[in-house]
């Protein structure tokens, strides 16, 4: 399990396995399933986290980096 916390976007994301996303179904406003292939939950998508819960001491979500080349 990995959960993740975007500031900028105030979402936090429970990751659950790393499968694929075949399906996503919102369940409550602003609250996102992901389902795999098999109809099982993978991930959960929560909108405006900061109401729901405290997200000072989450781990936050960081860009997408593409690794450095070594140099030649």
């Amino acid at each position: 399990m990995k959960i993740e916390y975007d500031p900028d976007t105030d979402s936090l994301y429970i990751k659950l396995r790393s499968d694929p996303a075949q399906e996503s179904q919102e369940v409550e406003p602003g609250i996102v399933f992901d389902f795999d292939g098999h109809g099982k939950v993978i991930g959960i998508d929560i909108e405006h986290a900061s109401n729901f819960t405290d997200v000072t001491n989450l781990p936050r979500s960081q860009p997408d980096v593409a690794p450095e080349a070594p140099p030649t």
